[in-house]
């Protein structure tokens, strides 16, 4: 009888911790906010190392990396990013938060703090990425205090994406949502288990498909493909001090990684729900999901009493009360 005896001392002691912890003010604030902080750090991890592969290739003038340092550097950032944020569905961008509103039922009502927690991650970031490399980036631009942009030596680049001087605005927006479509596709397709389905494999399969964006279609603008990883720490460079042509750079390209990922993402969800995709999604409802806008009621449309889990619940075995 004793082990029986120790065994329930230890499930007794066990439940008392959790009701104490349960009761502590910090507690009970990450109960509450528990998935806008893990969308917050899943973004920070994601800007630390994309940002940071991007300053040591640039700040050591290619001798310690190149181009494909940059596409690892991302793609590792988002694969811890997933790691880091799986309690929220590790959307880490906006625009996928977007698609996943519209296609997969998740409740309007979190996009705006999803957004939110999104941007300030990386917006957060992109600073400790500055202050990392501050004194390299004063002998790259050459002086202490000196901050330019579009330059040969200028480092703003290493923050936010900036296009090539020859591309169009048509052409920077294309590029940008034409990238964002091809991410929320396959997304859409690595968590698909009436498809192939990549199951608890989905972090590393988005490292390779941002490492295939990067490397396939990055060079033009510098595929952005999300506005929390890249309005973020735009304004974080603006803040210390790159000057308004943080803004009006590539005849104001700011505002196309804001828009065009939002657009992207939702047409490649829309194609593979069209095309592929069998499971629960507005596509397969009667007149392709049109029937939901005249019935705009909370459980039908504003999704906002779906019981909805985390994009990749399928992998992390957490219950998201929504």
């Amino acid at each position: 009888m004793a082990p029986v005896i120790e065994e329930m001392t230890v499930e007794t002691t066990t439940q008392k911790d959790v009701v104490e912890r349960e009761e502590l003010v910090w507690s009970r604030i990450r109960h509450t906010f528990r998935e806008p902080f893990a969308e917050f750090f899943g973004v920070f991890v994601l800007v630390l190392f994309g940002n940071g592969s991007v300053a040591q290739v640039v700040l050591s003038k290619g001798e310690k990396g190149s181009y494909q340092s940059i596409s690892w550097g991302w793609g590792l950032g988002v694969m811890l990013g997933v790691y880091t944020a799986g309690i929220s569905g590790a959307h880490l961008n906006p625009a996928v938060t977007l698609a996943n509103c519209i296609f997969r039922k998740f409740p309007w009502r979190k996009f705006p703090i999803y957004s939110l927690a999104q941007i300030l991650g990386g917006f957060c970031a992109s600073g400790v990425v500055y202050a990392n490399y501050i004194t390299a980036i004063d002998f790259y631009e050459g002086g202490q205090g000196i901050r330019t942009v579009g330059l040969a030596t200028s480092s703003a680049g290493i923050f936010c994406t900036y296009p090539a001087p020859f591309v169009t605005r048509t052409a920077q927006f294309f590029s940008e949502f034409i990238a964002s479509a091809i991410l929320m596709f396959c997304i859409f397709a690595l968590l698909d288990n009436g498809n192939y389905g990549a199951g608890k494999m989905t972090p590393l399969g988005l490292f390779f498909v941002i490492f295939g964006i990067g490397a396939c279609f990055g060079w033009e603008t510098g595929y952005a493909i999300n506005l929390a990883r890249d309005f973020g720490p735009r304004l974080m460079s603006f803040a210390l001090g790159y000057g308004r042509e943080v803004w009006s750079a590539g005849n104001w390209y700011f505002w196309v990684p804001i828009v065009a990922p939002f657009l992207g993402c939702v047409f490649g969800g829309f194609l593979y729900d069209v095309f592929l995709y069998t499971g629960d999604s507005p596509i397969n409802t009667p007149w392709m999901g049109l029937k939901r806008l005249l019935r705009p009621t909370p459980a039908v449309w504003s999704n906002t009493k779906s019981d909805t889990k985390g994009m990749y619940n399928d992998f992390y075995p957490y219950e998201i009360g929504y």
